[in-house]
């Protein structure tokens, strides 16, 4: 593992201020930003102000034992010992304290290099595992598939963008899968050995939003008996999704306006900076240009979430796809049911021909009720395709008022009658308006359609 320091701190806790300072040359050079302590009261400060990755404890400080300060220390971040009276006795106590490595002096650079960076790959592996045991699940969607020309334009810009580290907007409806577009980009470029952090913006609340992208302090809030690291610290040297931007707050907006201006983020509840190392990558079924133009989103976070926007097609636009995505899902569904069937002509031609306002994720669920409504039949037909058909046109929908209605009006004319057409599912009523189901929530309070 190459030693990279990428602006992350080490604290030297080192009395000898010679060697302090050849140890900051030593570890600076490979871009790490050294703090120095030349005692515990000074380290101790320093571990919660400046948050190192890693720390270098001295045995012998001035006022106190270091080998009691061990446990503190690896509380937080990992520590080596160093030493100029080396015994078998101490170095088994410091390893049984949590000591990483118990290095003796003189120090062999080479020798603290690599043992740094065994530190900080050991942190990387457990910080990747945590993070994975957490993601546990049975994968919800499939492959970029596709071979229609809106498919080709996509893929073209996502293998354009996915070797740079600029930050990239994708836009599209609701189901199209942005999400998939996003985990293309991060396994095509450099970053694919990191993790792809998904983080979903419209179902945090704004202090449980910062908790969980950023991270908090012990004693941030009630409950927070530890200090713990955030999704944008997992995501180191890989990627972090962010879907559903534009259901930010303001409060939150801004705070993402410096994390991708600076790369630096402030845990909950805390004082010191953090630098992340992470790409950042947004998605939204909104129109944040018209947003911010209106008011309603920063326009200096939108300008520099767009400095590459992928437009992700709806699949009416992409209707050769079609076939190719449900018979995806109908031999993905057929080893997982261990059954073999397949879409008759007709049923082909019926999901070719249906507008899909959910898109592919409609069309996946489609296709799985259809494997289910057609028990042991070995082909599924056109009857078995439940698709809704009972919307009517556009122009079917009357407008009830003898003058021209205001936007409020219209917007609570649409609502009540999807309301009504899906009777009071949110879930769907969402899905139809192309917003999260917390903002539509929020319109069905608003008009008392509960």
């Amino acid at each position: 593992m190459k030693l990279e320091g990428n602006g992350r701190t080490i604290l030297i806790v080192e009395d000898d201020r010679t060697l302090a300072r050849m140890l900051t040359d030593a570890i600076g050079a490979h871009g790490f930003d050294c703090a120095v302590a030349p005692d515990w009261q000074t380290a101790a400060a320093m571990l919660v102000d400046r948050s190192p990755v890693l720390t270098l404890l001295d045995v012998r400080l001035p006022d106190r034992d270091s080998l009691d300060a061990i446990e503190d220390v690896v509380e937080q971040c990992p520590v080596i010992v160093l030493t100029a009276y080396g015994t078998i006795n101490q170095a088994v106590s410091a390893m049984r304290r949590g000591a990483f490595e118990y290095l003796t002096k003189p120090l062999d650079l080479r020798e603290l290099e690599l043992a740094i960076s065994r530190a900080l790959e050991v942190v990387s592996l457990r910080r990747s595992y945590d993070f994975v045991r957490t993601q546990l699940h049975p994968a919800s969607g499939g492959l970029m598939i596709g071979r229609s020309r809106a498919f080709r334009e996509t893929l073209h810009l996502v293998e354009s963008v996915a070797q740079t580290d600029c930050t990239v907007l994708i836009q599209g409806e609701s189901g199209v899968g942005k999400e998939l577009v996003a985990q293309s980009i991060h396994q095509l470029s450099n970053r694919s050995a990191g993790n792809f952090v998904p983080v979903d913006c419209s179902t945090l609340q704004e202090n449980l939003f910062e908790s969980e992208v950023f991270g908090h302090e012990r004693g941030a809030f009630t409950g927070a008996d530890r200090r713990k690291e955030g999704l944008i610290e997992v995501a180191e040297n890989g990627t972090a999704f962010f879907d559903e931007i534009g259901e930010l707050t303001p409060g939150l907006q801004a705070k993402m306006l410096r994390l991708l201006e600076t790369g630096r983020f402030r845990r909950l509840g805390g004082t010191a900076d953090h630098s992340s190392s992470a790409r950042f990558v947004a998605a939204t079924n909104r129109d944040l240009a018209i947003a911010a133009q209106g008011g309603k989103y920063r326009s200096d976070l939108y300008y520099r979430l767009a400095a590459f926007v992928i437009e992700v097609p709806p699949l009416r636009a992409r209707r050769d796809d079609i076939p190719l995505l449900a018979t995806h899902f109908l031999k993905r569904r057929n080893f997982l049911r261990n059954v073999d069937k397949q879409l008759s002509p007709e049923a082909i031609d019926r999901l070719v021909d249906y507008d899909w306002p959910g898109n592919i994720r409609e069309l996946r669920n489609i296709v799985e009720r259809a494997i289910l409504i057609s028990g042991n039949a070995p082909e599924i037909r056109s009857r078995h395709i439940a698709l809704d058909s009972h919307a009517p046109p556009p122009d079917e929908h009357e407008i009830p008022w003898a003058t021209e209605p205001t936007l409020e009006q219209l917007k609570q004319s649409y609502v009540g009658y999807l309301m009504k057409k899906y009777e009071g599912k949110r879930a769907q009523v969402s899905r139809a308006l192309g917003i999260s189901e917390r903002n539509t929530y929020r319109l069905i309070k608003r008009y008392g359609l509960s």
